[in-house]
């Protein structure tokens, strides 16, 4: 699998890279045969040779060329140009950590790696974001990809008309769609399209037992008010946990807040007793969360015990290395690739959820001791 980075606003480099794996694709360049030198290419696309030198370096970690010094750049044995072109439709990317690692594991996954991916990211503004993401499934009607693998909006103002809107553009174009992380129409309702994540109400019921069985005899869930529908089904798996654990309903809080911060964080410390917990929507906030405490004086976790949802790269740097629930992410790549090309070979098969077990990390911050 290789990959190809863009933008809506496409920089010079990043057209060098796609005009040539285009060509490559189509079988202009032979495999094994010397590559046109940068000298010449620098001629033709009217480019500084810094930029000719970028875009050969991306083809080259792409797969699709090998350089060797002092000989020049050749074409990789094995580039087909019967290959398929994906593209990645994630307006969350570089917003949201666990998109990164996923696209990683749909670059990287144990497929013929013959087909390319079109790795765009989308630099807007929230206010901007929607119409960007018209944009890009624009672009991917345009070049005719065999497939699209899409984060759903959220957060914005339209968000579920957007999604509806881009799903049904797609599918008129009869190009199938891998869903990653979350579907895009409000629970109990389900698309027609195949859906890659983890069970996040599982997900939210296990940090939450986790803390239960530590004996915290209050446990609170913090999220952010306007967040992905991944996070009402850890809610929603928390309240099963209290409920499941027989908790006193005053023992059972919800916040929901517009900013984590010293003073929002101090409102809800204020009233919590030692050995309490808390159940972070995810890493990010889990670390924000983190650093308000510690701010504030609390001890962490001999005061509030903390649990995060997704095990990002950065949950164990934390002033308080991070208990949290594992997110398989590079496979969760892997599964999203695997499913695409069922669906492109068995179209009318069933619309599956496929998830992938997340399991608990145990480090400083729930006070647990580690076996």
């Amino acid at each position: 699998m290789t990959k190809a980075k863009g933008r809506t606003k496409q920089f010079k480099y990043q057209q060098v890279v796609d005009t040539l794996r285009e060509e490559i694709r189509s079988g202009k360049h032979k495999p094994g045969n010397r590559f046109p030198s940068e000298a010449a290419l620098v001629q033709r696309f009217g480019a500084s040779r810094i930029t000719i030198g970028r875009a050969l370096r991306e083809l080259s970690q792409q797969g699709l060329v090998s350089r060797v010094a002092g000989s020049g750049t050749y074409l990789r044995e094995g580039t087909a140009r019967d290959g398929l072109l994906f593209g990645l439709l994630i307006p969350d990317l570089g917003r949201t950590e666990i998109f990164e690692p996923i696209c990683q594991g749909i670059a990287g996954a144990p497929e013929p790696g013959r087909h390319a991916l079109l790795w765009a990211h989308l630099d807007a503004p929230a206010a901007a974001l929607e119409q960007q993401a018209f944009e890009l499934c624009d672009q991917y009607l345009e070049q005719k990809v065999a497939g699209v693998f899409f984060a759903p909006v959220e957060g914005t103002e339209d968000a579920l008309g957007t999604n509806r809107s881009i799903a049904a553009r797609l599918r008129e174009a009869k190009i199938p769609i891998v869903l990653l992380d979350r579907c895009y129409l409000p629970y109990p309702k389900r698309s027609v399209h195949d859906l890659v994540g983890i069970d996040n109400r599982r997900a939210g019921y296990q940090a939450t037992e986790h803390l239960l069985a530590l004996g915290a005899g209050r446990v609170s869930f913090l999220a952010y008010r306007r967040t992905a529908s991944t996070v009402d089904a850890r809610i929603a798996g928390y309240r099963d946990a209290m409920f499941a654990y027989e908790a006193k309903e005053e023992n059972t809080q919800v916040y929901r807040l517009e900013e984590i911060s010293t003073a929002s964080v101090k409102a809800l410390l204020d009233s919590s007793r030692k050995g309490d917990g808390v159940v972070c929507a995810n890493d990010r906030t889990a670390g924000e969360f983190l650093h308000a405490a510690i701010n504030l004086g609390f001890r962490v976790p001999e005061d509030i015990r903390v649990v995060g949802i997704d095990d990002l790269e950065y949950a164990r740097l934390l002033p308080v290395p991070l208990t949290t629930i594992h997110q398989p992410c590079r496979e969760l790549g892997e599964a999203a690739m695997g499913l695409m090309l069922e669906r492109i070979r068995r179209p009318n098969m069933t619309t599956r959820d496929v998830l992938l077990e997340s399991r608990l990390v145990i480090r400083q911050s729930c006070g647990a001791r580690r076996g």
